[in-house]
């Protein structure tokens, strides 16, 4: 009988939430998807995409993280095209928490961890509190299902210490956990996989710098399979600038740009605590505070106006510095340098741009293979040679629905990329084995230690877990 895998990726002000169905034989195939945004400043707006079919609608009495998710879930179960009876169906939920602290894999969700998560929303409150709302929500409507928390950070456990260690006292720094942490973890953890079976190398052996560009944007420096650096630290806000994120500033220009730092913003609530100059620098900075969007494509124009030109300019600098920091850093032993996200994989005139900058790295460019559209998981923009020059379409919530079917099978790999119907197909060995190395199932869940017969008796334990929670 066929079970379901809920993939919940909720953001400060929105809802994303992806369903997929497992079957005995090991496909794992997307079946929907459902996107609340403006959650905090309504009348809501929801887009709805099942196949080919698109629909949007608008959503007036949803004010909470928790009101959009049960209309979402009611969508699901509703819907006759989706072959879910009952909630019971549901056999994974499968929750991104973007900050998770010193968590090195995905975690089931018991008490203690749901506590530990709560806890952290203190280093990430625009993020893992909405996460937080998600997971109550889950365990109120959907007492039998097993929640997994899915971490962004986790990826970047393995930054060498003089890496993640800020130049502060670290009797403080210790104690209040503010070091480096990074993010964008699941889109990274996807690619590599991807992109090591593309140029058929082992995960293990291959190195990138992956980039992953969207209206938050990061980079990566993978170094035969482990994240070495990256520009995102203890907040998303560092690094590279975004549609409202600042980046990388002077930390003394936040006492020079308003006098309210530390105070409370108005956008704060009961629940959520953000101070003025946490607002400033990820909602009201970035490319919206240069030329009054965060529509990059308005921005990423040959021919756009000049305030237009300063942060595509401001942008590309920032993220060639990254690139060329990287490329050191991996000793000049790069397999490929991947653009993803809604900018990397649609932006074709900054694709040409930063490689051309990056020409004397070895990146080189092939002009009508930039110029297509990006069809499928992995496309080669470059010329023949090392470095490669790609582009990658991730897939967070694939990936969480991919570590939930890892969850329940310990010999789950990935056989191949989506196909247009939307069909992943999970290869399971003919029997059980563990993984030769540590390093075989890199980004998977420890779940994959059990066997199938253990991973039931886990799950059923985790049931009556789950219900004592709150």
């Amino acid at each position: 009988m066929p079970q379901f895998i809920l993939s919940l990726n909720a953001g400060s002000s929105s809802l994303k939430c992806s369903l997929y169905q497992l079957s005995q034989g090991k496909t794992l195939e997307w079946l929907g998807s459902a996107e609340v945004s403006s959650v905090n400043q309504p009348p809501c707006k929801l887009k709805y995409v099942r196949g080919s079919s698109k629909q949007a609608s608008q959503l007036d009495d949803i004010n909470t993280h928790r009101q959009a998710f049960e209309h979402v879930l009611n969508a699901f179960l509703l819907d006759r095209d989706i072959e879910v009876s009952s909630k019971e169906d549901i056999r994974y939920a499968c929750h991104r928490v973007v900050q998770g602290g010193d968590f090195e894999e995905d975690q089931l969700i018991t008490k203690e961890t749901f506590h530990k998560i709560e806890a952290l929303s203190d280093l990430a409150p625009l993020h893992n509190a909405s996460a937080v709302q998600l997971m109550v929500a889950c365990h109120d409507h959907l007492p039998r299902v097993t929640n997994v928390a899915c971490f962004d950070s986790a990826f970047h456990t393995t930054m060498p210490d003089y890496v993640k260690t800020y130049a502060i006292d670290q009797k403080v720094a210790k104690g209040r956990g503010l070091r480096k942490y990074g993010f964008h973890g699941l889109s990274y953890s996807y690619i590599l996989r991807i992109i090591s079976k593309f140029i058929d190398k082992p995960p293990e052996q291959t190195s990138l710098i992956a980039l992953h560009l969207g209206s938050g944007a990061s980079a990566c420096a993978i170094k035969n399979g482990r994240s070495i650096d990256t520009t995102m630290g203890l907040t998303p806000v560092s690094g590279l600038p975004g549609g409202t994120r600042s980046g990388d500033i002077d930390p003394s220009l936040v006492f020079h740009y308003t006098s309210d730092a530390s105070k409370l913003s108005p956008s704060s609530t009961k629940d959520l605590h953000i101070s003025t100059v946490e607002e400033i620098l990820n909602k009201k900075s970035g490319w919206k505070a240069l030329t009054g969007t965060t529509n990059f494509g308005e921005i990423g124009r040959p021919d756009a106006p000049e305030s237009h030109k300063l942060a595509f300019n401001i942008f590309v600098d920032r993220l060639v510095g990254y690139i060329g920091n990287y490329y050191v850093k991996l000793g000049g032993q790069v397999d490929a340098i991947v653009f993803t996200g809604g900018i990397g994989q649609n932006s074709v005139y900054l694709r040409q741009v930063v490689i051309e900058k990056c020409h004397c790295l070895g990146f080189t460019l092939d002009e009508n293979k930039n110029q297509n559209p990006v069809r499928g998981s992995v496309v080669d923009i470059g010329k023949s040679g090392k470095p490669r020059s790609l582009v990658c379409e991730t897939d967070e919530d694939y990936e969480m629905a991919f570590r939930g079917a890892s969850a329940r099978y310990d010999d789950v790999s990935l056989k191949n990329t989506p196909d247009a119907a939307g069909q992943f197909l999970l290869d399971g060995a003919t029997k059980r084995r563990q993984p030769s190395s540590s390093s075989e199932f890199i980004g998977q869940s420890s779940f994959t230690k059990h066997s199938m017969v253990e991973e039931k008796s886990v799950v059923n334990v985790s049931w009556s877990i789950h219900r004592g929670w709150i």
